[in-house]
Parts: structure tokens; C-alpha cells; sequence
């Protein structure tokens, strides 16, 4: 079965809506057939019909008060600031063989991974280091050449989904959708870190114990706070320490 496409000629709707409840009842009457896979393959395609459980890693990356900051600022410095912000960010934390999604959302960059073991955790927490250590820099960067600076926050999160594919026929767009609390609680976060008394980085509880079983470093940085909305998470600072040295130096080795 195919989508129809929704056309406007003439002032005339174009979209087949009968055939449109047709689709939409036999997917609500559809039983998904569901397997469980511990390691996602890059290549891996989700059928229709079918989804998947399995464990994944999510990180957003999010600039703070970012509405205020792009209505105030020239479009041209603006530009600069989100190129330099966003085209780094995108490259440390797409080097992963795990990766299984990025995206630009907005001001946003993120990113998806296979995790089948907890060990995993830790290429990612030295991703959300490396790119807290890299916004410190730039902001460094962006007062040197008179652009404005900013804050942003990171937002760890992990745990089991449900992989679905909600796409079928000749729609051309990424077809997966990301159910479970991984992907929610990343972007979430994102938008809690370096914003009162929470610090740049904020992570799940999951994550977190998780990762601190194999990272003495993450169980020392990090502490449990317990938010309004979102319940026990924890927050820190975390910088990668020779790339800090050499900011705090001038830059000189």
C-alpha cells in the first residue's frame, strides 16, 4: 500500500481521506510483532509490521536561552556562532561505530547508539566531555572575534525502546521512531543542564548507575539532585583534562 499525496490544485484538496481512514484502521487493528535485539545492526532494516526492543544511548546537545539570543544578535554573527557550535559537535559525537542516528534539530545537536552492554557508556561519556570542554573553547573564540557568547547543556540518557518503523510505500523520510525513556530523557535534560543549580552535563539515573560501576571519575563528579518534574537525576562538570590545560594555557603547548 501506498501514501497518497496531499495536493492543492485549484483550491482543491487533493488527498484521498477516505482511503486515509482505510490505512489508519488497518494499523490500529495490526497485532506488531515484537523481537528483542540486544546489539542494532548499522544496516538494519525495521519492517513495517515489527519492532524491536533493544538498548540505546541518546546525548542532546542544547544552547540556553537560545530564542533570546538569536532575536537580539545580527543574523551574520549568529550564523558564525551556529556553524561554529554545531558542525564540531556533530563531528565528535558522530565518530562512534555505534552510532545509529544524528540530527540538527533547531539549535540542537543529538545522537543515538546501539548500547548493548553498560561499557558502552563510557565512549559516550567522554563524548559529552570532549564537546563541554569544546563549548568552553569556542566561547573563548567567539569573544576573540566580538561575537557573543553562550551557555549550553548536555543531557545523557539510557535505557531499553521499542523501535518501530512508521513509515510505508514511497515516503522519503527517516522512518524510526525512538520509544522509551533514552531518547526522552537526553532531551530533557539538555534543556535543565547549566541552568540553575544544575551544572553543564545531566544525566539519567540510569546512566548514571551504570556508569559509575566502571568510572570512578563520573562517581565522584557527579551528584544526585532531584528535580520537579523529572526525579532523581544527576548533574556535574566534567572536562577532558589536556585539552582543558591547554585552553586555560593561551592555547600554547
Amino acid at each position: 500500500m501506498i501514501y497518497s499525496k496531499i495536493e492543492v490544485k485549484c483550491g482543491v484538496l487533493m488527498y484521498d481521506y477516505k482511503e486515509s481512514k482505510k490505512r489508519v484502521e488497518e494499523i490500529l487493528n495490526s497485532e506488531l510483532e515484537i523481537k528483542h535485539q540486544k546489539y542494532l545492526p548499522e544496516s538494519m532494516k525495521i519492517e513495517f509490521d515489527k519492532g524491536y526492543y533493544t538498548w540505546v544511548s541518546s546525548i542532546f546537545i542544547d544552547i540556553r536561552d537560545s530564542s533570546n539570543l538569536f532575536k537580539t544578535t545580527d543574523d551574520k554573527k549568529i550564523s558564525k556562532l551556529s556553524k561554529a557550535f554545531i558542525s564540531e559537535l556533530i563531528a565528535i559525537i558522530r565518530a562512534s561505530d555505534n552510532l545509529r542516528l544524528s540530527r540538527i534539530v533547531g539549535d540542537c545537536a543529538c545522537a543515538i547508539y546501539t548500547a548493548p552492554n553498560p561499557e558502552d557508556l563510557k565512549d559516550l561519556y567522554e563524548k559529552a566531555s570532549i564537546c563541554n570542554t569544546y563549548i568552553k573553547m569556542l566561547n573563548i573564540l567567539l569573544k576573540e572575534h566580538d561575537l557573543p557568547s553562550f551557555k549550553a547543556g548536555i543531557g545523557l540518557g539510557y535505557s531499553e525502546v521499542l523501535l518501530v518503523n512508521t513509515a510505508r510505500g514511497e515516503i522519503d523520510i527517516d522512518d524510526k521512531i525512538w520509544i522509551g525513556d533514552a531518547v526522552i530523557d537526553a532531551c530533557n535534560f539538555s534543556s535543565v543542564a547549566n541552568k540553575d543549580e544544575y551544572k553543564e552535563i545531566v544525566m539519567s539515573k540510569e546512566f548514571y548507575d551504570n556508569l559509575a560501576k566502571i568510572n570512578n571519575q563520573a562517581k565522584e563528579t557527579f551528584e544526585m539532585k532531584h528535580h520537579p518534574a523529572y526525579g532523581e537525576i544527576y548533574t556535574g562538570e566534567s572536562l577532558i583534562p589536556e585539552f582543558n590545560k591547554w585552553i586555560d594555557n593561551d592555547f600554547k603547548d
